[in-house]
């Protein structure tokens, strides 16, 4: 299920996590076609699973659907990812999918995230083409 939007301005593709082969809700993903000036604190992707599922390895798994998704229907090779430094699940999922940690950025004051107690975020770079 998707439903395209804008996220802030940017077109955004919103799905749900199923659990496989059922209408079960884990959670939801969705991709951000572009990450130009603020959108990079974000990254092309954010994902979130409903607690009582955390552990499974579900955002591991509706990441890699979400790159064959956004190599086949977006023509996009490559994707930011990140994370803020103190969230360990997200770090290990993202590393878990084989991304480059190509820095620690500070998010600037005033931003969305900075807002809301988000002042740091590591940035992870996947390539993606065939």
């Amino acid at each position: 299920m998707s439903e395209k939007t804008a996220y802030d301005g940017v077109p955004t593709v919103y799905y749900d996590i199923l659990k496989h082969g059922t209408i079960e809700k884990l959670g939801k993903i969705d991709l951000r076609l572009t990450v130009e000036g603020d959108m990079y604190y974000y990254g092309h992707i954010g994902y979130n699973i409903s607690r009582p599922y955390r552990g499974n390895h579900y955002a591991y798994e509706a990441c890699l659907l979400l790159f064959e998704v956004a190599r086949a229907e977006f023509g996009l090779d490559e994707l930011i990812i990140t994370c803020s430094p103190d969230n360990v699940a997200s770090y290990k999922t993202l590393t878990k999918l084989g991304g480059e940690l190509i820095e620690e950025v500070k998010v600037p004051k005033g931003h969305p995230l900075y807002t809301v107690g988000e002042t740091e975020k590591y940035v992870f770079r996947y390539k993606i083409s065939l």
